[in-house]
């Protein structure tokens, strides 16, 4: 008789645990995948310039092309869009350059990129390219010319580029 109430209590206390870990599990796996991944394309402008165009929706950021005009594709280039919600070990290879970080614990995440010998790093706040912070813009092109690494008293390389989205001077 007092072990069928024991039993009761110790069910009624395992269905409250199972029905509260169940609400915060899926309340905290809608939290980090409600924004959805970074979208991103990999294909080539009308000269044949690899051109990377960045999207992500849930925070307004559209069509942000970066254009890379004096690199090369490589052989057996074929246009890809990529959106980043699976972790992977990094770096691993993307159609042109590198993918050195990916942390897509919430999404969008961060993404950093080795292309052309540029650092592009997409962070939902901000877009970075070279340690060079600027702010997401919609639409916007931006232009990098290659890097040129020179050797040189106190600085290890310097980075060359140019863009149509002027970047704020350190």
């Amino acid at each position: 008789m007092k072990s069928d109430g024991l039993l009761k209590m110790l069910l009624i206390a395992f269905v409250i645990a199972l029905v509260v870990y169940a609400v915060a599990f899926f309340g905290i796996q809608n939290r980090r995948t409600r924004r959805g991944p970074w979208q991103v394309a990999f294909t080539n402008d009308v000269s044949g310039a690899p051109e990377l165009i960045i999207s992500q929706p849930a925070l307004a950021i559209t069509n942000v092309q970066i254009i890379f005009p004096n690199a090369t594709l490589p052989k057996n280039f074929s246009p890809k869009n990529l959106a980043f919600d699976q972790p992977r070990e990094v770096p691993f290879d993307l159609p042109f350059g590198q993918c050195l970080f990916m942390d897509p614990t919430f999404l969008p995440g961060t993404l950093v990129f080795s292309i052309s010998g540029h650092e592009i790093q997409l962070i939902p706040r901000v877009l970075t390219i070279d340690k060079v912070e600027q702010p997401w813009k919609s639409n916007a092109t931006i232009s990098l010319s290659p890097a040129v690494k020179s050797e040189s008293r106190g600085s290890k390389s310097e980075t060359k580029k140019t863009s149509e989205i002027p970047l704020p001077s350190n």
